[in-house]
């Protein structure tokens, strides 16, 4: 009998990604689809090439969750050892498949290759098991029902055969057997706050909740408050992230300035409303533009040196953004200085409006040098997007 997917555990085989030759991006793709379907993701694991780990993180992963999926080991090699892990976990005894074998002394046929029989390792199959096609190399994957109804998937390591089999043969499957439950969430992006304060303002006993559970995440160009809810049999998902969010927002709102996926140009662009801006940015490597720099209402961006004559002779920043309006005929001019001083980053925003209101403030930005000056391009960002006001 089939068991709806509602949990889920992801085991990456490969001992290159213990040593940090490789990186695994392929639990991370994985894991953000699964979660976007309603699958929660209990478990994450990097496995060495060794039989007995791998075998028993399966065999555990197995107790937990409702599907398994692994992606790596699955090559001809005697250290490739996923199919005899599976192998072991399930008591079964691997055997050359035909048809999977024809199909790949084809390949090496049509290669005009030789065919060295340690290749028929990726011919193998289980009882229990169905191969998954795999066009883009030359190891399949396995599907795997066990009697419990739960479901073990075997994809290739290399990201180029694992997406394609993962979307084309994995997913139908799952949706054909039930995939998730009622769940949902939010992210709130937040600016000029940190982790800390935020633990102060809203309370340990908020972020310790199970459901809904308050999570955050210290990204590069924000800190993000993901809200998460799952039906408990009285309410929906839906209608506990909206209590959720009723409750919280009125606490954090100030520092929100986006939501999901939204960016600092996504973010600003909503507040400005069609108008368009200006920038000129002192002693920041060009970080404002590295962040703002693909929004269609950036008209102008302009670079100094700290020490050129021109930065030199008007060093302030006020001047500086009523010049890029005129200069660039924008409805805003936004001037940045950065100065490192004791280790850390000074930073000036200036902020040139329509109706002539200029406002400027000075920060500073947690370390110096690259790390600096991105920070200061961030401080930039929040400070035009709190003087142009809610949209």
């Amino acid at each position: 009998m089939a068991t709806r997917i509602g949990r889920a555990e992801l085991l990456a085989v490969g001992s290159e990604l213990l040593v940090g030759e490789t990186r695994d991006t392929n639990s991370g793709d994985l894991a953000r689809e699964l979660a976007s379907l309603g699958v929660e993701v209990q478990r994450a694991s990097a496995l060495p090439d060794r039989l007995e780990p791998v075998a028993d993180a399966f065999r555990s992963a197995l107790e937990r969750a409702d599907l398994v999926v692994s992606t790596g080991g699955l090559g001809p090699t005697p250290d490739d050892l996923t199919r005899e892990a599976i192998a072991r976990v399930t008591g079964a005894t691997p055997h050359v498949d035909p048809e999977l074998e024809a199909w790949l002394r084809g390949l090496f046929e049509r290669r005009g290759l030789p065919f060295i029989e340690a290749n028929l390792k990726q011919a193998w199959l289980i009882d229990g098991a169905t191969a998954l096609p795999n066009p883009n190399g030359t190891a399949p994957g396995w599907w795997v029902e066990l009697p419990s109804g739960k479901v073990i998937v075997a994809l290739p390591g290399p990201p180029r055969e694992m997406r394609p089999m993962w979307h084309d043969q994995v997913l139908p499957r799952l949706r054909a057997q039930g995939l998730g439950t009622d769940r949902a969430a939010e992210t709130l992006r937040l600016t000029g706050i940190g982790e800390s304060a935020l633990v102060e303002l809203v309370g340990e006993e908020v972020l310790r909740r199970r459901n809904p559970e308050v999570a955050t995440y210290a990204r590069v160009d924000a800190l993000d408050v993901r809200i998460s809810t799952e039906a408990d049999g009285e309410r929906t998902a839906a209608e506990l992230l909206d209590a959720a969010l009723a409750e919280l927002l009125p606490v954090i709102e100030r520092y929100v300035f986006a939501r999901g996926d939204e960016t600092w140009p996504d973010a600003l662009g909503k507040r400005l409303a069609g108008r368009t801006v200006a920038t000129v940015e002192i002693g920041t490597a060009g970080r404002v533009a590295a962040l703002l720099g693909g929004a269609e209402w950036l008209v102008f961006g302009e670079l100094l040196a700290p020490e050129s004559a021109l930065a030199e002779a008007h060093p302030d920043a006020e001047a500086f953004a009523l010049r890029m309006r005129e200069v660039a005929g924008a409805d805003v001019g936004l001037a940045v200085r950065a100065r490192e001083r004791d280790g850390d980053m000074t930073v000036t925003v200036a902020v040139a409006l329509a109706d002539g209101d200029v406002h400027q403030v000075t920060r500073t930005a947690f370390l110096g040098g690259d790390m600096g000056r991105r920070r200061a391009a961030l401080i930039a960002a929040a400070e035009l997007w709190k003087r142009l006001g809610p949209a």
